[in-house]
């Protein structure tokens, strides 16, 4: 019984493909407000941003890709259900193709702060933090749709609608029959 515990226990440890980096976040989980605070005392600081891109420049010797910071969920993953929090640039040597990095697309920067950067936004100028990505994450697109019909989770009645009223088996208030909901 313990070899199968330990060969599952190993399996799902590899199935996790995110490096720990970006699953991890660091000793230290500084924020974007302390580091908008005062930035200085952050500089080379490590530390694990999300969110979604904005837009991504490429320059001779480095690309930069601005996001819209989102705190960050379970394994890193920007939680874009919760409020922005801001925006900050990531600072990459290897060329980062715009086709690939897509406006809107959810991404976890594992790095160091480097400072901050000026970037005009409409008419105003901001300040943004530097990030330079040491590890870089793209999150696929959550699709709900194949999920149990597009319905979410499918409950009682699956796969004959789903939720709970759409059921042909099942009629009324919780776990009741039909029979027993309409014949008392």
């Amino acid at each position: 019984m313990k070899n199968y515990l330990l060969i599952t226990c190993l399996a799902l440890a590899a199935c996790s493909n995110l490096p720990p980096a970006i699953e991890d976040p660091p000793a230290v989980d500084i924020t974007y407000h302390q580091v908008l605070a005062n930035i200085g005392n952050y500089k080379n600081a490590p530390v694990r941003w999300g969110g979604t891109i904005i837009e991504v420049e490429n320059e001779p010797s480095f690309s930069a890709i601005q996001v819209l910071l989102y705190p960050l969920g379970s394994y890193g993953r920007p939680d874009i259900d919760e409020p922005n929090q801001g925006r900050f640039v990531i600072k990459s040597a290897e060329f980062l193709d715009p086709a690939v990095y897509t406006k809107n697309t959810s991404i976890t920067v594992a790095g160091t702060l480097e400072g901050d950067t000026e970037r005009t936004i409409g008419k105003k100028t901001l300040r943004l933090p530097l990030v330079a990505a040491k590890h870089i994450h793209l999150w696929e697109e959550q699709n709900y749709s194949g999920y149990y019909g597009g319905y979410g989770y499918g409950g009682f009645g699956y796969p004959y609608g789903g939720f709970y009223g759409y059921s042909p088996y099942y009629w009324g208030g919780y776990y009741q029959p039909y029979f027993f909901h309409h014949h008392r």
